[in-house]
Parts: structure tokens; C-alpha cells; sequence
């Protein structure tokens, strides 16, 4: 027997693509949105404020799975424990999967320490849950160089490393880990090399037909030091199948963004 998957974010990035794996599994999909849109193929949708937590206990009713995707730079830890109270109130909830980011407790940027909090939120609730960190998205890291490369004169912080990993890689554990029984925090997911932010943007001026002139910079203060020490990476991690240069292709291709 099949049940009620509540998924929040269900509509962003990586809800679009983990939402018809549960589907594709069996189970009816309840995705929480800002606004009341008409069911889909097996999704109900539902108007809910994560910030004010208003609408969540009818959305929570009868559910026994919640896989908490909804993000933004600010507002996760707020957003985790209205749901978390929520769920508790519910008294149905299993199961509670939360998705969050590598080196949430050691890089010193409010987004990352947001997404601890949300984690500690998720630990403390008394929910069986399960906790995937994974690394930036292909996505973020291409928005990232795109934008850099605005500037006619590129600006290169040194020391800088990332882990890009295909969303797609990370919404197919995503869907495994909410089909699954609670697990705890698992092993993080992360792209399957390491990369100099030079060598990403060197990458996608290539990919674009674009040359710019380079001004090596340093990134002052803790936040500097915690990249060039590599916190934000994870290097036993599990790894993902799409590599970046795949990503950038299916996206660059006759582009001269």
C-alpha cells in the first residue's frame, strides 16, 4: 500500500525532478506551494506560508513522509521548524528528509549556517529522519561563472574549490533515501572532481568562445580562509555520475552567452 508524500520546494530545481520519481514509485505526491494550483497527474497541491507555518497543519494531515526541499538564502531555519512543530502536531510523520548542503557547520556564510540550524532542527524533533548534505548544484555553479564573466576584467579569487554535482544526481538519492526507511545523516553526495573556481570559469569562457583578462584576488577574512581550506568539500563523499563538462555542454552548446 502506497502512501501521501508531502514534498516542500516541490516545484524549484530539484522538486521538479524528484516529485515524478515518487510518482513513478507508486505514491501520491502533496507539494506545498505559495499558491493554490489545480491537481497534476496524481499532485495536489497545496497553499501553504513555510515562514508563518500557516496552512501546514491541513497539509500535514494523514502524511507519513515529508521531504523538505524549500530553500532560499534566508528563512531555512524557520521554515524547518514550522514544519518540524507542524509535523509533530500531525502525530502521523514517520519520516522526515531533509536535503542541505556540504559544510553546513564550517563555512562561515549565513546560508550555510542556516542550513546547520535547519539540520539540528530535523535532529532534535524526535521524527525518524534522514539528512542528505550535498554539494552546489552544476546549475549554481554555472550561474556563478556566467555572472563573474560580465565583468570585463574576470575576477579571480584564489584558492577557491568546488565539487559541482548534477542535480539530477542528487534528486535520484533524494527519492532512493525518501523511499527508504529513516537513516540518520547519510554519506554527503558531491560532483565526481574537484575544481579550482579558475578552472570553472576557464571552462565556460571556453564553452562560450569568450577570453577574458583575469585579476587574481584573495578572499579576505574567515569565509577566505575556510575555502582555501577546503571545509565547504567532501572528499570521501559519494559520488555523482554527471560531470560538469557534460552539464556545461547541454547548456552552452551554440551559445554565446
Amino acid at each position: 500500500m502506497t502512501s501521501t508524500i508531502l514534498v516542500t520546494g516541490g516545484t524549484g530545481l530539484l522538486g521538479a525532478q524528484v516529485v515524478p520519481l515518487l510518482r513513478r514509485a507508486g505514491h501520491t505526491v502533496r507539494v506545498l506551494s505559495r499558491h493554490d494550483r489545480g491537481p497534476e497527474d496524481g499532485v495536489r497541491y497545496v497553499a501553504v506560508d513555510l515562514m508563518t507555518g500557516e496552512g501546514l497543519d491541513a497539509a500535514l494531515d494523514g502524511v507519513r513522509t515529508v521531504l523538505h526541499l524549500a530553500g532560499g538564502p534566508k528563512g531555512d531555519d524557520v521554515s524547518t521548524r514550522n514544519l518540524v512543530q507542524a509535523a509533530r502536531r500531525a502525530g502521523s510523520v514517520d519520516h522526515l528528509v531533509l536535503i542541505s548542503v556540504v559544510g553546513a557547520d564550517a563555512v562561515p556564510i549565513g546560508y550555510f549556517a542556516r542550513k546547520a540550524a535547519a539540520e539540528a532542527i530535523v535532529a532534535a524533533s524526535g521524527i525518524p529522519y534522514t539528512i542528505l548534505r550535498a554539494a552546489q548544484f552544476h546549475e549554481l555553479a554555472l550561474k556563478t561563472v556566467r555572472a563573474m564573466a560580465k565583468a570585463p576584467v574576470l575576477p579571480a579569487p584564489g584558492g577557491v574549490r568546488w565539487q559541482p554535482v548534477a542535480s539530477g544526481d542528487v534528486a535520484a538519492r533524494l527519492a532512493e533515501l525518501t523511499l527508504g526507511a529513516p537513516a540518520g545523516r547519510v554519506s554527503d553526495l558531491v560532483g565526481p572532481r574537484v575544481y579550482t573556481l579558475e578552472e570553472l570559469q576557464r571552462g565556460y569562457l571556453a564553452a562560450v568562445g569568450r577570453r577574458r583578462m583575469r585579476l587574481p584576488i584573495r578572499v579576505p577574512g574567515k569565509i577566505g580562509k575556510a575555502y582555501r581550506s577546503g571545509v565547504n568539500l567532501s572528499l570521501d563523499a559519494s559520488v555523482g555520475t554527471r560531470t560538469w563538462e557534460e552539464f556545461l555542454t547541454a547548456q552552452t552548446t551554440g551559445s554565446q552567452r
